[in-house]
């Protein structure tokens, strides 16, 4: 299949048209292939060959935005099979095929329907087909070509970041680099010129010029000063067809600031200035202002003011305000026009950011001179003193001079003065002052332990001219007396155990007063001399404002005392001495061995234990129970039988065991053993519980009687007779043991209720280790091993 075009429109283009298809055929390997062919030579057989196909190859090219009214020709498809008989139909499939691009399927012509952009798509890739019309089989396999879109010069150059805003320091050199701005073409840069661009200045010369290639901007004078100009809008144009004549433009706005530099020394407008000051000035207020100029701004305006001289006494100081750059006068002492009537200052301005590439534009800094008049005013009263302290003693009658304030005219008329205290406040009614001299009196009597100190404030007023009136505070303090006795610093509850021993120390006391150090600083302790010798306590003054309470005997009970009362005299170290007489309240307590409290309270055995009324309830419940447990144990007990018989086989001699240990002499239920401890207690005879008897009992009255003349021996024996002869037995030997121990026994008694009489080497102390439930117990061996070893 061969591929032509006719893509030459425009008759410039019919010479590069015609380069390219000689181009195309010659280079682009492009071959002609010719239809399959059966060859018949004479003497020979028929051969038949494979066939061979081809393709006249080359891409096709349309132009971009054709406006004319009829679609626009690309090229032709054409086959080497195709006898120009109708037989072949070309078929077109790929980008565009049928929307854009139309084929003619008889002679393979293709055009195109639609104006293309190249900006939006470059090009397309379809696919040819020559099948047969007939058949619908394919004459030549599918082959791809490409449609490209020949761009034309539609696009202008455009600045995607403009307008611009850019500074550069004022005084920079000529051709300091500014910006640099970037126009793009949207145009094939590889296809023409139509997207090459170059720059040009179109506003903002002689100022600033642009490189035309590369678009930087830069600074086209020496020394722009922006004290002079400050603003600059510069418009650059880009043009493509690198600049020629039919070339699209675009342009855009770079607005150039200039930024200040320290360049402009400050100046003061004047060489001489003139303020006038009254005297009565306040210490420390601002008096004047005065500013020199520069022509800078920001940091490189700011500037320091200072007097350099003319103010030796330091009377005045000078400060800048950073918002107005103003230097402010202020008053450091106060003014006396009696004294110096005028001062004469050299005030300095100087820049504090210094560009020493422009030290040459200098000095930056400059001197102004500033007189200062001081104007004469009727001043208030001045008293002598800033302010005034006085001491007076608490209880001093009234009356009792304080002190002397003393104000005096500072004019030169020297006008009387007359004193009064302010009424403001409670405490100035305390004080009265003398109108003519000033001195302060009593006018209350004073409690240094309720008020220590007063603050009053007194006025001066010219009797000329009561509106000018001066204010001194006062201070006054109360001077102490000793007019208060010492007493206990708190209440104290002071405990002394049972098991207390003699100079044991159970409490330690201190004292306060309520007067200053110098009349109570030391406390005297000691017992109420007036009353015997106090057989219990004694108290030791430990002559550091402490006294110890201590013991005289051992051995206290809470049964027998539970309380004491002890009388203590305090008394002070001032002058004179006073002395107050306090009585403490020492109570009786159980304690444990470490000293521990248990309790006070001298009531039973469980209070002191510490066991609340519910919990002896729980107790007493839980003993209830286990007493119903015991009756009903012991009941079913007795309604069970056992035979007594232990082997079926041997019939013989047996020992009838039991094999429960019984409950010792409280156990009374398996065996009524009454009668042998105390054979005249019995009634009447006992039998046996665990079976029914059939042999009817003796009369009581016989048992009775038998009973009173017989002695263990024989009873035993009876007993032993009756079992004998008792026929609900086993037919074999019982064997019974009674364990009675007699009347009386040569050992004597193991009880240990007598054991408190006798000496015993025996140690109690565990007894403590058992819980509060023994603690009485073991208080009680505790005294009895402690009298013993004393």
């Amino acid at each position: 299949m061969r591929i032509t075009s006719t893509s030459c429109i425009c008759p410039v283009l019919v010479c590069l048209c015609f380069v390219q298809r000689c181009y195309g055929a010659a280079h682009h390997g492009s071959i002609k292939v010719t239809r399959n062919q059966t060859k018949h030579v004479e003497g020979e057989t028929e051969v038949h060959h494979r066939p061979k196909r081809g393709w006249v190859w080359n891409q096709f090219f349309v132009l971009e935005e054709h406006m004319g009214p009829d679609p626009q020709y690309v090229g032709k498809l054409h086959s080497n099979s195709d006898k120009g008989d109708g037989s072949v139909k070309y078929i077109l499939t790929g980008e565009g095929a049928g929307t854009i691009f139309i084929i003619d399927d008889t002679t393979g012509d293709i055009h195109s329907t639609k104006s293309l952009d190249r900006e939006q798509k470059t090009h397309y890739v379809l696919h040819a087909q020559a099948i047969d019309r007939r058949t619908n089989k394919p004459l030549e396999p599918e082959s791809e070509f490409i449609i490209k879109v020949q761009d034309i010069n539609d696009n202008a150059p455009k600045f995607t970041d403009g307008p611009y805003i850019v500074t550069v320091p004022e005084m920079s050199e000529m051709g300091t680099s500014v910006l640099q701005v970037t126009a793009t073409d949207a145009d094939d840069p590889t296809y023409g010129n139509s997207a090459r661009v170059v720059y040009s200045i179109l506003q903002g010369q002689p100022y600033f010029s642009v490189d035309p290639k590369t678009g930087v901007i830069r600074t086209a004078l020496h020394n722009m000063d922006r004290e002079a100009r400050e603003h600059y809008s510069v418009v650059i144009q880009a043009k493509d067809m690198a600049g020629q004549v039919g070339g699209l433009s675009g342009s855009t706005t770079v607005n150039i600031t200039l930024t200040d530099v320290n360049d402009n020394p400050p100046r003061f407008p004047q060489k001489h200035y003139q303020l006038y000051v009254p005297e009565s000035a306040q210490v420390g207020s601002a008096v004047g202002k005065i500013k020199a100029n520069d022509a800078d701004t920001g940091s490189n305006a700011d500037m320091k003011y200072t007097i350099i001289n003319g103010d030796d006494s330091g009377v005045f100081s000078i400060s800048t305000d950073k918002e107005t750059r103003e230097g402010i006068l202020s008053l450091k002492k106060p003014l006396n026009y009696e004294k110096k009537k005028s001062y004469t200052l050299n005030i300095e301005g100087a820049n504090t950011h210094l560009d020493f590439r422009f030290s040459h534009l200098g000095p930056f800094k400059d001197v102004t001179m500033l007189k200062i008049i001081v104007g004469d005013v009727d001043e208030p009263p001045l008293f002598t003193m800033p302010s005034y302290v006085m001491e007076v003693y608490e209880n001093a009658k009234i009356g009792t001079a304080v002190g002397t304030v003393t104000a005096q005219d500072p004019d030169t008329a020297n006008s009387l003065v007359r004193y009064i205290i302010d009424h403001n406040t409670e405490e100035d009614r305390y004080f009265t002052i003398d109108a003519s001299t000033g001195t302060i009196k009593t006018a209350k009597i004073f409690d240094r332990e309720e008020t220590p100190w007063y603050n009053i404030t007194v006025t001066a007023s010219e009797i000329d001219n009561p509106a000018l009136v001066s204010h001194v505070p006062v201070g006054v303090r109360i001077l102490d007396i000793n007019d208060n006795p010492p007493e206990l610093a708190r209440e104290y509850d002071v405990v002394v155990c049972e098991n207390a021993k003699p100079g044991q120390v159970i409490q330690t006391i201190t004292a306060t007063d309520k007067d200053n150090s110098a009349n109570g600083a030391r406390f005297h302790f000691f017992l109420d001399e007036g009353r015997s010798l106090n057989p219990n306590f004694t108290l030791r003054d430990n002559e550091d404002n402490t006294a110890s309470i201590l013991t005289r005997r051992k051995k206290y009970s809470r049964t027998t005392q539970d309380t004491y009362y002890l009388p203590v005299l305090i008394s002070d170290g001032g002058v004179p001495s006073l002395s107050s007489s306090t009585t403490l309240t020492i109570k009786v307590c159980a304690c444990e061995r470490d000293g521990r409290v248990r309790t006070c309270h001298a009531e039973a055995f469980l209070s002191s234990a510490g066991l609340s009324t519910g919990a002896l309830i729980a107790i007493l419940l839980c003993v209830v129970i286990l007493l119903a447990i015991v009756v009903l144990f012991i009941t079913l007990r007795r309604n069970k039988k056992e035979p007594l018989i232990i082997s079926e086989e041997d019939v013989r001699e047996n020992v009838v065991t039991y094999d429960d240990e019984g409950g010792g002499e409280e156990d009374t239920e398996a065996f009524d053993i009454t009668a042998l401890r105390n054979p005249s207690a019995a009634e009447e005879l006992k039998y046996r519980r665990d079976v029914r008897p059939e042999v009817k009992p003796m009369p009581r009255h016989h048992t009775s009687t038998s009973l009173d003349s017989i002695d263990v021996q024989e009873f035993i024996k009876q007993r032993l007779a009756e079992a004998d002869l008792d026929p609900s037995v086993p037919p074999y030997d019982s064997l019974q043991t009674y364990a009675y121990e007699g009347h009386r026994s040569e050992a004597g008694s193991i009880s240990s209720l007598d054991s408190a009489t006798t000496h015993s080497d025996q140690d109690y102390n565990y007894l403590e280790d058992w819980g509060p439930e023994f603690k009485t117990l073991a208080e009680l061996y505790g005294e009895i091993e402690s009298e013993r070893t004393t």
